[in-house]
């Protein structure tokens, strides 16, 4: 089970701003995944705008604009793409996977990976923070998206 030696979370990103950037498909995980977002962040006291895509496809592009516009020290990334019978998974997953890591590194502003890719619909919403899920995925992307641009900022200080 992943989040076994998670890093505590018990740092002040206060006014920070952050980007929440979601897919569409899933509904039900995905407001589980914002919601965790939205927890998240008000625990670190950052300043959270979300924006809905059609799917996860979308997201590499809209979070490059985000990063890109100078308004966001961190954006995070919340989608879920659920194995199928045709490689349409894999296509979606890499080439989402792909242009996120890519929009961190061109951009230099975090992207928190909140981008599930699971075998079935079952496992989506044990990793959705929802009430009796397992996992909070959510929140781990808008955790770790926070303690690195934190981590940036200090850098770019010196």
């Amino acid at each position: 089970m992943s989040g076994v030696g998670a890093p505590t979370n018990d740092f002040d990103a206060s006014g920070i701003q952050v980007a929440v950037i979601a897919a569409s498909w899933h509904e039900q995980v995905m407001d589980g995944l914002i919601a965790g977002a939205l927890r998240a962040a008000d625990q670190m006291g950052a300043v959270v705008q979300v924006w809905r895509v059609p799917g996860s496809f979308e997201l590499p592009l809209v979070v490059q604009e985000a990063a890109s516009s100078g308004k966001f020290e961190a954006v995070v990334a919340l989608g879920v793409i659920i194995r199928g019978g045709t490689p349409h998974f894999e296509y979606v997953s890499s080439a989402a996977t792909d242009g996120l890591n890519r929009v961190a590194l061109d951009t230099k502003v975090p992207v928190g990976f909140g981008l599930l890719t699971c075998d079935d619909e079952a496992q989506a919403l044990d990793r959705a923070g929802l009430s009796d899920s397992r996992e909070d995925k959510g929140a781990e992307a808008t955790f770790a998206a926070v303690s690195t641009a934190l981590v940036l900022r200090d850098l770019r200080s010196l």
